[in-house]
């Protein structure tokens, strides 16, 4: 009878046997197959080895097993041992320089110990316990151990090697130590002074971008304002002046030439006892070219630098000697032409200088300080005039005459009056002269 009934389906009454998954045992005529199986192998491996020792010049009696009993030794005649000795004779020497670099390798090895321990108490003896840390201690003496160490497997393979070391090294003493390894001193500079930091491409880039901003700001600032302003606005703040000139030189690069490069090279020809009063100098490069030369440069500027350059405002009063008009005046005098007194300035230098809303009274100041007959040269921006012959008239009426323009450079007009005489002028006349300083347009720069 089935366990169940499935239709389609039978299953037989006895369950399939599953097999058991536990391991035999062997039985015991498999364990004496076994034992006999390992005991022949025994005994081929013993007949083996007796072959191999023979052929070697050993005999087999050292190899011997204690269940065979041992066999009887045949008596040799005189022949027999003579010819057995003969054999054994270069086996014997083989085995005596076996023995013989055995030993020297051991006594290489127990030298070797012998250096690694003197050498670590001799170590351990020289370094003071006050100065040296306990993690200090246990890191040089690994190192120590790690190098005597090698010192030892470079002995022991190369006997010839460790003979001429025999002598234990000694480490150096702490002076030694000092001598052949000086430590650095320690500087008190800063770790910035002592690395200095520099710019990245992108970075400088940046910084000239930022100080070309700047001087931008500033040279509008000083066009479109009055020179009084200007001046409050650099004693205020020097670093203004200074981030201005900055600029400047940075810009005088890119130009075709420099008006102040060529008023150097005119001016070098002059006699050496020509006075040059430089109105707007900036940082006074006029002056530092000709002055080594023997000649006499006044630099003004808003701004002193302690050395080459006056501080003054030159669009309202240079400290210097001259009058308008004669000390001793008649009333004859009103419609007579005069030249001043007590100038002593040959030439008058204003180079890229006529800056503010008041620039007309820089022109005022450089005649009122010339000698009669005296040089005004004048060099500015091209882009600034809106007519040259109107500058040119505007200049003459304060008492010069024209005597040399040159528009050939396509930046800059040079242009070079000669001081003359003129009528007095009433204090009406001089404020429409100085309310006529649109003549000159600022330098504006386009907002990006």
């Amino acid at each position: 009878m089935s366990l169940f009934e499935v239709p389609g389906w039978s299953v037989g009454a006895a369950p399939v046997a599953s097999q058991s998954k536990k391991r035999k045992r062997p039985s015991k005529k498999e364990k004496e197959v076994d034992e006999v199986d390992e005991a022949q192998m025994i005994k081929a491996a013993q007949k083996n080895i007796e072959k191999l020792m023979q052929s070697l010049g050993t005999t087999s009696d050292a190899l011997d097993v204690e269940d065979e009993p041992k066999p009887s030794k045949k008596k040799r005649t005189g022949k027999e041992k003579k010819e057995k000795e003969a054999a054994a004779e270069p086996e014997k020497v083989r085995g005596t320089e076996r023995d013989g670099k055995k030993s020297r390798e051991q006594k290489a090895e127990g030298k070797g110990k012998q250096a690694e321990k003197v050498s670590k108490a001799e170590f351990l003896a020289e370094i003071p316990e006050e100065k040296a840390a306990p993690t200090q201690k246990k890191q040089k003496a690994k190192q120590k151990e790690k190098q005597q160490a090698k010192h030892a497997d470079t002995a022991a393979v190369d006997p010839v090697a460790s003979s001429s070391a025999e002598a234990p090294t000694h480490p150096a003493s702490p002076k030694a130590r000092n001598t052949e390894q000086p430590k650095p001193k320690k500087s008190n500079k800063p770790n910035n002074a002592e690395k200095p930091q520099g710019l990245t491409p992108l970075q400088a880039n940046m910084k000239k971008s930022l100080d070309g901003a700047r001087f931008r700001l500033i040279n509008e600032t000083l066009y479109k304002t009055d020179s009084a302003k200007a001046h409050e606005l650099m004693r205020s703040d020097p670093a203004v002046f200074a981030d201005y000139h900055t600029g400047f030189r940075h810009q005088v690069e890119s130009w075709p030439t420099n008006p102040v490069s060529h008023y150097i090279s005119t001016l070098s020809s002059y006699p050496k006892k020509t006075v040059i009063a430089d109105l707007g100098c900036g940082d006074a490069a006029l002056a530092r070219a000709l002055v080594p030369k023997g000649m006499s440069v006044l630099s003004f500027d808003l701004v002193s630098d302690s050395a080459y350059v006056i501080e003054a405002d030159t669009c309202d009063r240079v400290p210097l000697p001259g009058s308008e008009r004669p000390l001793e005046e008649s009333a004859d005098d009103a419609s007579d032409e005069h030249v001043g007194e007590g100038q002593v300035v040959d030439v008058v230098v204003c180079a890229l200088s006529l800056m503010g809303t008041n620039w007309p009274g820089c022109i005022r100041e450089a005649w009122r300080i010339l000698k009669a007959g005296g040089e005004l040269k004048v060099a500015e921006v091209a882009s600034r005039f809106t007519s040259v012959d109107e500058f040119t008239s505007f200049v003459c009426s304060f008492g010069f005459t024209l005597t040399s323009k040159d528009d050939r450079n396509t930046h800059f007009t040079l242009f070079e009056f000669e001081k003359a005489s003129r009528k007095l002028k009433s204090e009406k006349e001089w404020k429409k002269l100085m309310a006529r300083g649109a003549i000159l347009k600022p330098c504006e720069y386009k907002r990006r």
